[in-house]
């Protein structure tokens, strides 16, 4: 039986998306991800799109959807995405579930350079990725190595 998992966040445009194409895709069939926010915006943000195609993650066709969406399915693990170091208000989820809060940055108000922007979004992509590794029991993946002088 596979683990239900819901991941919330205020829109449902970056980070829930990219968490769930990623435990969809590193969960090898024992999880089954959906996302959905408090305040859907409606669309997904083409910056989490482009940053899960960069590290190889499949999307599939996701969307931003509101948490009423699935409301009646039932969840084992519900994940709070949003960040608390900003302040910013995360939804509470009332029904049962193991819940759990990944404080994450939210890409979507970065600004600056298209490769600072990038940097920001693959920033939050690996602080997902490595507590998705984790419930998956999964090691973290290791980082390149910078060449050494010679």
């Amino acid at each position: 039986m596979k683990t239900k998992v819901l991941f919330l966040c205020t829109g449902n445009s970056c980070r829930s998306i990219m968490a769930e194409a990623l435990l969809n895709h590193l969960g090898h069939g024992h999880f089954e991800a959906y996302s959905a926010g408090s305040r859907p915006t409606g669309q997904v943000h083409p910056g989490a799109l482009e940053t899960l195609a960069r590290h190889g993650i499949p999307t599939g066709s996701p969307e931003s959807k509101s948490w009423d969406d699935v409301k009646d399915m039932p969840f084992d693990i519900v994940v709070t995405v949003c960040d608390a170091a900003a302040a910013e208000s995360c939804p509470v989820f009332l029904g049962p579930a193991d819940k759990k809060h990944w404080s994450t940055p939210d890409p979507a108000q970065a600004t600056g350079t298209q490769a600072e922007i990038t940097a920001v979004f693959d920033h939050a992509f690996k602080m997902l990725e490595t507590q998705i590794r984790a419930l998956c029991g999964q090691p973290a993946q290791p980082t390149a190595k910078a060449p050494e002088a010679s």
